[in-house]
């Protein structure tokens, strides 16, 4: 049985432990809620352009000289991946959910997969499983602008547009709710036209032509999608890091609990040795 020395000096150690997952799950709580009205707000337009690009992709003229670069569809030769993970730990398994989704994904392809990685807990996975990683952006930090994801994006298209990689997807964290993130696995590139029927065309009207719109647009979208999927793993990652550090406090409390518990049962055991032994001593005295 441990000594009444060590477990107060372990129920000191649990409590200080305590207090910092505490500070943790609050500040997580603070950025979570910023994180969440990003995604939030940015979502009804990343949905929208992506309705929009599909439609005018499926009605653009059919002359293949027209085609935008981004939209010309190649035999697959090889396969451009981007992965948005959490630069830092004590988010629960997010990251390990991600690295799920990118295993499978890497070992179904039958041509060669070449990754753009942002955090550092996806580049340690990848370059730890010895995969083929063309770049790594750390520290976007919790509030990023578009600017700050700009050369992801520019990245992606250029690789696809100089037919470096045939086909581009994005593997990130979508966020759902506060106790709900998802792993999600997305067709970036080429665009694919939405199936339109005869009542659902919209009629665009392009001006001065379809493929000078569609090179405008396509660039914006690439750019969107990459930051937009960057903020739902940030949002999850809050999110994740809080539940995450609210459990580890309420573990600490737990413990913390059940070690008074053995602690008060050390003291009363030495007690009642104490008063053995003065009762046998009187007892010996009278004797």
């Amino acid at each position: 049985m441990p000594s009444l020395r060590d477990v107060r000096r372990r129920i000191r150690s649990v409590d200080n432990t305590g207090k910092v997952t505490n500070a943790m799950s609050l500040v997580a709580a603070s950025k979570m809620r910023r994180a969440q009205e990003a995604v939030l707000q940015g979502r009804p337009y990343s949905e929208k352009i992506q309705e929009v690009i599909s439609h005018l992709a499926a009605q653009r003229s059919e002359d293949s000289d027209e085609i935008p670069p981004l939209l010309r569809v190649r035999p697959v030769r090889k396969i451009g991946l981007v992965v948005i993970t959490p630069d830092r730990g004590l988010s629960g398994g997010m990251h390990a959910g991600v690295n799920r989704r990118v295993a499978p994904f890497i070992l179904a392809q039958e041509a060669p997969v070449e990754s753009i990685v942002v955090g550092r807990k996806g580049r340690d996975f990848l370059v730890r499983t010895g995969q083929d990683v063309k770049a790594v952006f750390t520290d976007l930090g919790d509030r990023p602008s578009l600017l700050d994801t700009t050369p992801i994006s520019r990245l992606v298209i250029d690789s696809y547009a100089s037919a470096e990689v045939d086909e581009v997807h994005l593997i990130y964290t979508q966020f759902l709710s506060t106790m709900s993130q998802q792993a999600v696995v997305e067709k970036l590139l080429p665009v694919t036209p939405a199936e339109l029927t005869g009542t659902s065309r919209a009629g665009y009207i392009y001006e001065p032509d379809a493929t000078s719109v569609l090179e405008a647009l396509l660039p914006q979208f690439v750019e969107m999608q990459v930051y937009h999927a960057i903020l739902e793993s940030i949002a999850s990652e809050q999110s994740a890091r809080m539940v995450a550090m609210r459990n580890a406090t309420d573990n600490a409390k737990s413990l913390s609990q059940d070690l008074t518990l053995v602690m008060n049962k050390i003291r009363q055991d030495s007690i009642t040795n104490e008063l053995l032994d003065l009762v046998g001593a009187t007892l010996a005295l009278e004797g």
